[in-house]
């Protein structure tokens, strides 16, 4: 049996962040530049931010990919909400230190005097809003003391201006927004996945009309977009086994992108 011409484009659009996925669009684009700027001046804390799904996780791993070919570069992508266990489990990632005893604070310190890398070494924290007020304090006097350089993401919500939040207030020195995708980033995102993966049948499916649907469903953001193609694609791929037939191949069927929205809750029935 021939492989479905849609279970590839449908495996591309699993929602996992991979930086081998990144996609180059020029606002995001540009935002990693302003990112990978950042990490070079002596900065003692970045802030990336912006709301779930604009693609915050997926810059921190590229920088993770590209940088740590020059320099020490640590990435917690889950959040260690133990004081103890994150200095423990940051220190073994950047000094290799091997005890699974609590670490305070001093040692930390001292362990980092020791070991004496020639260029800062960076931590990368995903997810930063679930950490402690307590435990970004620790993080503030590492990086005062110039340890380490952090890089952190927040999320940014409806109800409350990130920034704000009293334990971030000054410790910032240097923060990049993100957003949602417009219509033809979105437009541009969507396609060059499918064509960097030689997904072109598929990708001439995709009309102006598609994209203006997908992305009055999902808003433009980048999460959701993922979930609503692979949803679509899913479907395209039991209806190719079952009902090829129904199948017309000069646009994606409206209908189809609806019950997909349906499916993942971007509609609700």
């Amino acid at each position: 049996m021939e492989p479905s011409l849609f279970s590839k484009p449908r495996d591309l659009f699993i929602d996992i962040v991979n930086p081998k996925d990144y996609v180059q669009i020029d606002s995001v684009s540009h935002m990693y530049q302003s990112l990978k700027t950042s990490v070079q001046k002596p900065l003692k804390m970045i802030l990336l931010y912006g709301r779930p799904g604009t693609g915050k996780s997926m810059l921190l791993h590229k920088l993770h990919h590209d940088l740590s070919k020059h320099q020490k570069v640590c990435m917690i992508d889950i959040p260690i909400i133990d004081e103890n266990d994150f200095l423990r489990v940051l220190a073994h990632k950047i000094y290799s230190y091997a005890s699974r005893e609590s670490l305070s604070l001093t040692n930390f310190l001292e362990l980092s005097t020791a070991v004496n890398y020639p260029v800062t070494p960076i931590v990368l924290l995903d997810e930063a809003q679930l950490y402690s007020p307590s435990l970004m304090e620790k993080i503030r006097l590492i990086s005062d003391a110039r340890a380490l350089k952090f890089v952190i993401t927040l999320h940014k919500t409806d109800n409350e201006d990130i920034i704000a939040k009293e334990h971030f207030q000054t410790r910032i020195w240097e923060s990049i927004e993100l957003e949602n995708a417009s219509y033809e980033e979105l437009k541009i995102y969507i396609q060059k996945k499918l064509l960097k993966a030689n997904c072109f049948d598929v990708a001439n499916m995709i009309n102006d009309k598609n994209i203006k649907l997908i992305t009055k469903l999902t808003r433009g953001n980048y999460r959701e977009s993922n979930k609503l193609m692979f949803a679509l694609f899913s479907l395209y791929t039991w209806y190719e086994e079952h009902y090829p037939s129904k199948i017309k191949y000069n646009a994606l069927n409206t209908k189809w992108i609806e019950m997909a929205a349906i499916h993942t809750g971007l509609i609700r029935a």
